[in-house]
C-alpha cells in the first residue's frame, strides 16, 4: 500500500472512530430515593422534566414520609433521602458514608377544614388553634372561635381533628410551631415526627392521606402542606402570625416568611422557622431537605445525582410555584449548590 493511501485510510478510520465515540450515549444510571411526602409532587415534576433532557438517568422517588426516608438513607437502601425535619446530629453521626443536607424547596403548612355549609373565611388566633389541637376546644361554635368570626354562623359540630399517622416531617414542623406559641403544648405533647395528639379524632398516612380524609369528613380540621390542600380545593384558615396579623396561606405570605428570616440559616443549612418574624409572614413554613451521602462508591451514580440536584436548585426552581411550593431565595440556593459540591 502506498504511503499516501495508508495515511488516508488511517485518517478516515480515526474520523469514523471519533464520530462513533461522540455518538455513544452515556451509560444509563438509575437513582433510587425515598422520604418526605411534603415535597413529593414537586420532586416528581422535577424527575419528569429532567428525564426528558437526560434520558440516560432514571430516577424513582417513593413518598414514604420523612421518618422512613431517613431510616432508608441511614440503612444505605437508597441513593438519596428526603426529609422535612432534616437530620439530627445523632442521625448524621450514624451515616457511614457521611451525610450532606441540601435544602431543596420550601412550603407552607396550612390548617384545612371541611364545613360545607359555612360561608366566608375563618380566622383563628394563635391561642385558639393551639387549644384546638390540645383538645381544649372541641366544638366549631365555641365562643372563642365565634368571637374571632362574628360575621360567620358556625355550627354546633364536633371538631374532627386529622393528624399524620406516619413518622412525618410535616408533623415535626407543625409541632415545632405549636411548641413555639403555646407553653402548654411545649410542656405537654412537645415536638416530634410523631406525637400523642390530645384532641385528634383520626389519622392518615402522608399529606395526601390527610388532605383526602379532610375532603371526606364533614367538620374536620387538619394540618397539611399548602399544595395538597390547594389541589383538592380545601378551604384554609387565616392564621394569626407573630406580629398579630391574620394571614391568608398563599404563595406570597410564605415567601414573605422566608425572606424575613433567611439570615438565620447556619453553615450546615439546617434551619427551622417555627414562628417566623414579619408582619406579612405566614406563621407555619418549613424548608425540605434532600439527603445525600457524603461519598459514593459508584462514580456514575454520584455524578448523575449531583447533576440532577444542581439542576433542581437552578432551573428546577421555576416549577415550584405551579406545584404550590416556594422557590428557594438566591442566597439559599447558592449555599445549597456549595453543599452539593462537597459530595465525593
Amino acid at each position: 500500500m502506498h504511503l499516501r493511501t495508508f495515511l488516508a485510510a488511517l485518517i478516515g478510520g480515526v474520523s469514523l472512530m471519533s464520530v462513533a465515540f461522540a455518538q455513544t450515549p452515556a451509560a444509563p444510571v438509575t437513582l433510587h430515593g425515598a422520604g418526605a411526602t411534603f415535597p413529593a409532587p414537586l420532586y416528581q415534576k422535577w424527575i419528569e422534566v429532567y428525564r426528558k433532557a437526560h434520558p440516560e438517568v432514571a430516577i424513582d422517588y417513593e413518598a414514604v414520609g420523612s421518618g422512613e426516608g431517613v431510616k432508608r438513607f441511614l440503612d444505605n437502601a437508597v441513593d438519596f433521602g428526603a426529609s422535612d425535619s432534616a437530620m439530627s446530629d445523632e442521625q448524621i453521626a450514624k451515616a457511614k458514608a457521611g451525610a450532606v443536607l441540601v435544602p431543596a424547596t420550601a412550603g407552607a403548612i396550612v390548617l384545612a377544614y371541611n364545613l360545607p355549609d359555612v360561608e366566608g373565611t375563618l380566622k383563628l388566633s394563635r391561642e385558639v388553634y393551639a387549644d384546638m389541637f390540645l383538645g381544649k376546644i372541641r366544638e366549631w361554635n365555641d365562643p372563642r372561635i365565634q368571637a374571632l368570626n362574628p360575621e360567620i354562623k358556625l355550627p354546633r359540630q364536633t371538631i374532627a381533628l386529622i393528624a399524620r399517622q406516619d413518622s412525618s416531617g410535616t408533623t415535626y414542623a407543625m409541632t415545632q410551631h405549636l411548641a413555639a406559641i403555646s407553653a402548654d403544648w411545649r410542656n405537654g405533647p412537645g415536638i416530634g415526627k410523631t406525637v400523642n395528639w390530645p384532641g385528634v379524632s383520626a389519622t392518615a398516612r402522608g399529606n395526601e392521606g390527610v388532605a383526602g380524609r379532610i375532603k371526606r369528613s364533614w367538620g374536620s380540621l387538619g394540618y397539611v402542606e399548602y399544595g395538597f390542600a390547594k389541589r383538592l380545593g380545601l378551604p384554609m384558615i387565616h392564621l394569626q402570625n407573630k406580629a398579630g396579623v391574620f394571614i391568608a396561606p398563599d404563595f406570597a405570605s410564605a415567601q414573605a416568611a422566608l425572606a424575613a428570616n433567611v439570615g438565620q440559616i447556619p453553615p450546615n443549612l439546617r434551619v427551622f422557622l417555627p414562628d417566623p418574624d414579619g408582619k406579612d409572614a405566614y406563621p407555619i413554613v418549613t424548608f425540605s431537605w434532600l439527603l445525600l451521602h457524603g461519598q459514593y462508591a459508584d462514580a456514575g451514580k454520584r455524578d448523575a445525582l449531583k447533576g440532577f440536584v444542581n439542576w433542581a436548585l437552578a432551573d428546577g426552581q421555576q416549577h415550584s410555584a405551579a406545584e404550590g411550593y416556594i422557590p428557594l431565595p438566591d442566597g439559599v440556593a447558592t449555599l445549597a449548590r456549595a453543599a452539593v459540591d462537597r459530595v465525593q
